[in-house]
């Protein structure tokens, strides 16, 4: 099973690594579209590809609706949150937490979410 890697700012990254920010947001697009979801008739889509099926004349609710529908979060064993794109050795820029599962909502205003929008959340469990 993959992991899923992810850089943060250094604000976010040092409240994630101390276990205080136990989730992250990632907006919805067909970037992240692509990196989180399979859709249901199995085969990898593009970022074209994503937009055309689900985001081109639509709403971001019709689009969610859509994802609802017809895809699946990828399954991935655990969160790597880097601080910027650090080399590989760089330890303390990287930090490694059990992945909890991926869902999508609204996420929390003092963790960088705007009001009212709805993310992909990708919850994180203990620093493995």
């Amino acid at each position: 099973m993959k992991n899923l890697q992810l850089s943060l700012k250094g604000e976010w990254f040092k409240p994630t690594k101390a276990g205080i920010k136990t989730e992250d947001y990632r907006e919805i697009t067909p970037y992240f579209c692509k990196m989180l979801l399979t859709a249901y008739w199995g085969f990898e889509l593009t970022k074209k590809q994503w937009y055309d099926e689900f985001f081109e004349n639509t709403t971001i609710e019709e689009t969610i609706e859509h994802i609802d529908l017809f895809c699946t979060f990828k399954p991935f064993k655990n969160n790597i949150m880097t601080l910027g794109y650090p080399k590989k050795t760089d330890l303390k820029s990287i930090c490694t937490l059990k992945h909890e599962g991926i869902e999508i909502r609204e996420g929390h205003q003092e963790w960088g979410a705007r009001k009212g929008v709805k993310y992909f959340v990708i919850k994180h469990g203990e620093l493995t």
